[in-house]
């Protein structure tokens, strides 16, 4: 099998260099990104680099993305020479980037007009789940184009799982970034409530991890927020307002009302208020500082 691999970002180029590392002939890793020295990170470790979208997608028996916004991911498959422009019916191609129901399911439609294979197929686990080949994979679309690229998901990711029909990949991921705000907005005020009550921070954070109350914001932001490592992050926030935006839009679009959600989505925006390069999610915890009138510098 050839893969071919677009977008080499803080999640891309781990799990490209997963697929370097597990599939059978370098060679048959394709990348491709704007930055010249990403690609050339990879070719000198023998995958081969392409110079284009048509290049790559013509190389390639499986085509995977991992793109920063909808708007990148509306361009690279449906605009004007993208994706669905060179590829053919014998092809699975694949979108990892978290984007918004309504974005997957147009692509997919204009995939299958033109006799193409799509498939939403975001995913969970964060820069060290890429790194470390354990991501969690939730695909849409149909079964047998899922079968087809299963190889390729399982060089990056743990557990992967066919959620549904075309969207319902994303659906799911939007569902898991629901919780990753709540769970971190609630860590955050567990955090503090703990150090302003008298509690051992590191100590709290070994018990919560133990605890009913544990989560995976618990483990994940209880170092960085004991170490003050709030800047500069891996995991930036701004990821988190863009995914809660397209959660805002879907469940408006649905006639749902959600509370909490709407409340840690308003923590998460006075955190990016805050003046912090690049801040982490774990920095929400200096937003409810600010809010309780504690000193947070």
């Amino acid at each position: 099998m050839k893969i071919g691999f677009v977008g080499l970002g803080n999640m891309g180029t781990g799990m490209a260099n997963n697929i370097l590392k597990k599939i059978k002939n370098k060679s048959d890793l394709f990348v491709y990104t704007r930055t010249l020295d990403k690609i050339k990170k990879f070719t000198e470790r023998g995958a081969s680099g392409s110079n284009s979208i048509e290049e790559i997608t013509n190389s390639v028996d499986v085509l995977l993305t991992c793109l920063p916004n909808v708007e990148t991911s509306k361009e690279l498959f449906m605009g004007k020479n993208g994706i669905f422009e060179y590829a053919d019916s014998n092809q699975v191609l694949v979108d990892h980037s978290t984007v918004d129901v309504k974005t997957s399911k147009e692509c997919f439609d204009s995939a299958s007009s033109k006799g193409l294979n799509f498939l939403d197929a975001p995913i969970s686990g964060g820069p060290g789940g890429a790194a470390d080949g354990t991501l969690t994979i939730m695909v849409g679309g149909i079964e047998s184009s899922f079968n087809s690229a299963k190889e390729a998901f399982e060089m990056m990711g743990s557990k992967i799982s066919l959620m549904g029909p075309s969207g319902a990949g994303t659906a799911m991921k939007l569902v898991n970034q629901l919780l990753v705000s709540t769970n971190t907005v609630a860590a955050a005020e567990a955090f503090v409530l703990a150090e302003q009550s008298g509690v051992n921070l590191s100590a709290a954070i070994d018990i919560l991890s133990t605890s009913w109350g544990r989560s995976t914001m618990i483990e994940r932001n209880g170092p960085i927020t004991v170490n003050k490592e709030f800047e500069n992050s891996p995991a930036p926030l701004r990821n988190l307002v863009k995914d809660l935006g397209i959660i805002k839009d879907l469940t408006s679009q649905l006639g749902l009302k959600l509370p909490v959600t709407m409340a840690s989505s308003d923590v998460v925006d006075e955190t990016m208020g805050l003046g912090l390069e690049e801040p982490d999610i774990a920095a929400t915890a200096l937003s409810i500082k600010k809010i309780s009138n504690i000193e947070w510098k």
